[in-house]
């Protein structure tokens, strides 16, 4: 963000106020048949397919505060984080309280059953804060220590425009008097922060930050640097978007993970007009693998995430009616073709619905998808995806004079997903409904072996770094 207008433009995302006239061909059997195949969004729902237990569920206050959300991947860490916001003033809005919610919530699922609040940290001064707050939170390990990183979003006309996130020290949970401020990024250059804030563990052993800027480049931080107050406070890096000349600029989302079978760390960024590979083993000197960019109807490259092997991707475009298309990468990393034009593949729940975000446990995706809930599809055969379970998680209606998801009512319901492989418990993020915690039949755990795949996913090992990497340092 930074004026009003590029403002929407590295945000939404979440806010994209964006129609599409022509409906996703792809279709997925609905689990329950009793809903008689493609429903609407229009329809009130609640509950789910029979193979999706709730395990627990934690209202968390007022609609449109509740953001994305992140699970700790050991078990002795039940800690589950879920970033708060508030942009309904952008709307003209208020909650009904008049409550504002700027930073991040730490839930403790220890108690499968009966999760509860930890701890709630909130910028200072909300009221003077422009929206938006925190629309991402990630957490990651370094020398013994945990740590929640907030990215941080506020508009020009109030407080800390140039502040990107806020790194707190989770260590002592549950005691949540421990838990306190580490460091904040500032970033000058680009004021209005960082819609998205990812940390990856390295083949080099360092933990390293990357970030969406309103600018056409990522930047990426040494967080070891970054704790340690360096001067450049850790910054190390840019990848730079090869194609901003559309009315987005850089990148919206990224999934940085490991390739044993190349040995080298690779980036994909959903780039808004489309979506670029790096090698980014040498983070000072990232290489384009390849490309997914000319495809029908690409418009807002949201998200994008490879399966353990790195050769097939799924991608979101967050707008309506499209679905969530499965490209095969082996072409462009042959070197066969330059870039890569046409899916392989596409899911869809329902004909008229908006996913936001996903995760992949292959063969299954994990699918926040807003007004549609929970959702998961298995692309064992990319070519041919198809739906083994959901859950509805609010009952979410429409506002009056609002009929599509790419409304903002249609934003509502599921917005963040995340999953925890030792156990395969589903943490989900509902706009509405707040936190649920959920699992699915059959599903518990993943371990990539299991599945005669790498052993990677979103999941990063912070003790060891990613499998196969030669030498891999521990910090």
């Amino acid at each position: 963000m930074r004026n009003v207008h590029r403002a929407w433009s590295t945000t939404l995302g979440a806010l994209l106020l964006v129609w599409c006239a022509g409906a996703a061909n792809a279709q997925s059997p609905d689990a329950d048949q009793s809903r008689g195949g493609m429903r609407s969004l229009r329809e009130p729902h609640l509950g789910g397919s029979r193979n999706i237990k709730v395990m627990s569920h934690l209202p968390l206050g007022a609609w449109s505060q509740v953001m994305d959300i992140e699970v700790e991947q050991e078990l002795s860490r039940p800690y589950v984080y879920v970033a708060r916001s508030d942009f309904l003033p952008l709307l003209g809005q208020k909650t009904a309280d008049g409550s504002s919610s700027k930073g991040v919530d730490i839930i403790s699922n220890k108690d499968p059953a009966h999760a509860k609040l930890l701890y709630s940290w909130r910028i200072e001064n909300q009221e003077l804060h422009r929206p938006l707050g925190s629309l991402d939170n990630e957490y990651f390990k370094l020398k013994g220590r945990y740590y929640d990183v907030i990215g941080l979003q506020f508009l020009q006309g109030g407080p800390d425009v140039d502040v990107g996130a806020v790194v707190l020290d989770v260590t002592g949970l549950p005691d949540a008097t421990t838990v306190r401020e580490a460091g904040r990024i500032h970033a000058p250059a680009t004021p209005g922060g960082f819609h998205n804030a990812v940390p990856y563990k390295h083949s080099d052993g360092r933990v390293l930050l990357f970030t969406t800027t309103n600018s056409p480049s990522t930047n990426v931080y040494d967080m070891e640097k970054l704790l340690a107050k360096d001067p450049q406070q850790g910054l190390i890096a840019k990848i730079v978007n090869p194609d901003s000349s559309g009315l987005f600029k850089g990148y919206h989302d990224f999934y940085i993970g490991y390739d044993p079978a190349n040995h080298r760390d690779v980036f994909y960024g959903a780039g808004f007009n489309g979506y670029y590979i790096y090698d980014v083993t040498n983070i000072n000197e990232p290489k384009l693998l390849t490309s997914i960019v000319g495809t029908a109807g690409m418009f807002i490259a949201h998200t994008i995430t490879p399966d353990p092997t790195g050769r097939y991707v799924v991608t979101e475009m967050e707008y309506q009616y499209t679905p969530l298309r499965i490209f095969d990468l082996k072409p462009g990393l042959d070197g066969t073709v330059k870039s890569i034009s046409r899916p392989i593949g596409a899911w869809a729940n329902s004909w008229d619905g908006n996913a936001h975000n996903h995760e992949v446990r292959w063969p299954y995706v994990f699918v926040a998808g807003y007004m549609d809930g929970l959702q998961v599809f298995n692309m064992m055969d990319p070519t041919n995806p198809y739906t083994v379970g959901y859950y509805y998680a609010c009952d979410c209606l429409l506002p009056a004079g609002k009929d599509g998801a790419g409304e903002v009512g249609g934003m509502d319901g599921v917005f963040g997903v995340d999953v925890r492989n030792a156990d395969g418990l589903i943490v989900a993020s509902d706009r509405r409904s707040g936190f649920w915690a959920l699992k699915m039949d059959g599903f518990d755990g993943w371990n990539g072996h299991q599945w005669g795949m790498p052993n990677i996913s979103s999941a990063q090992d912070w003790d060891s770094g990613p499998e196969g990497a030669p030498k891999a340092k521990t910090s």
